[in-house]
């Protein structure tokens, strides 16, 4: 079922427990405008609020990209002063932000370049499924541009620091293999497979606990928060929350009775 966005270059789509955002501007690679990245924050709110969502998938549109970064066409109309570039940062790293601490697994389906800001986007992915002919890079160096903490954080965490340093030192342009293989992405399949691939996964995913999959999520996030700032009370209050609920008890009598249990995040 669509979902009505504030700008249509942003499209949503609800397929039962799945909601999918789609980066709608194929003629610029995907690029993201000043409006996009305010309907971005806007559906992502919304599918946050939704209980029938359970996973969230965001695509480019098309087979060239999925997501080239900032529309520079732009910014003459947005960026070009300390005001409105201020006013752009604080919209787009809002959008970004909403992504990287959505509680709801949030799985990024990779087709062609995925480059710089695009590769930020995905980073905010809880994981990444791309097809064979993607490319990916951050081409900071080229452009003296210093990436964002969070964005080498991120990377790092999942490439190592001697792979991010060679990834942002060399600005070069890898495969889907290559990415694969430095743990950049968590799975590569051909082009005709990919959307069955990431949808297979939102299925299994969307089937399974809620509650369980949203400690995990937090606990994941935990161990890569400074010790002095995590909150492992949180975590015991979702495994308290967890043990007393309706769903622990039915995982229990579907395993005793041999068939597929049925959650409902209570």
């Amino acid at each position: 079922m669509r979902v009505d966005t504030t700008d249509d270059r942003i499209l949503g789509e609800t397929e039962g427990a799945i909601g999918w955002v789609t980066i709608n501007n194929p003629a610029r690679r995907n690029a993201m405008s000043l409006e996009m990245w305010e309907a971005m924050a806007d559906l992502i709110d919304r599918f946050a609020k939704d209980d029938a969502i359970r996973v969230v998938v965001m695509k480019g549109a098309g087979d060239k990209a999925f997501m080239s970064g900032a529309d520079i066409s732009q910014f003459e109309k947005v960026r070009h002063d300390a005001n409105s570039a201020a006013h752009y940062k604080a919209v787009s790293e809002g959008a970004r932000s909403r992504l990287a601490h959505l509680e709801k697994p949030l799985i990024a389906m990779i087709r062609g370049f995925c480059l710089g800001g695009g590769l930020g986007v995905a980073l905010t992915a809880d994981f990444r499924v791309a097809s064979t002919d993607s490319q990916f890079g951050i081409p900071a160096a080229k452009m003296n541009i210093v990436y964002a903490f969070e964005g080498v954080k991120t990377l790092t965490a999942l490439v190592g620091p001697g792979m991010a340093k060679q990834i942002l030192f060399t600005a070069k342009r890898y495969t889907a293999e290559e990415a694969h293989k430095m743990g950049l992405i968590e799975d590569v399949t051909t082009p005709e497979a990919l959307e069955a691939t990431v949808r297979a996964y939102a299925t299994t995913i969307a089937e399974n606990a809620p509650m369980s999959i949203r400690a995990t999520k937090l606990t994941v996030r935990q161990i890569f928060t400074d010790e002095t700032e995590r909150d492992l009370e949180a975590l015991v209050r979702l495994g308290q929350q967890a043990s007393d609920s309706a769903d622990f008890a039915e995982g229990r009598r579907a395993f005793m009775e041999k068939r597929k249990p049925v959650f409902k995040g209570r």
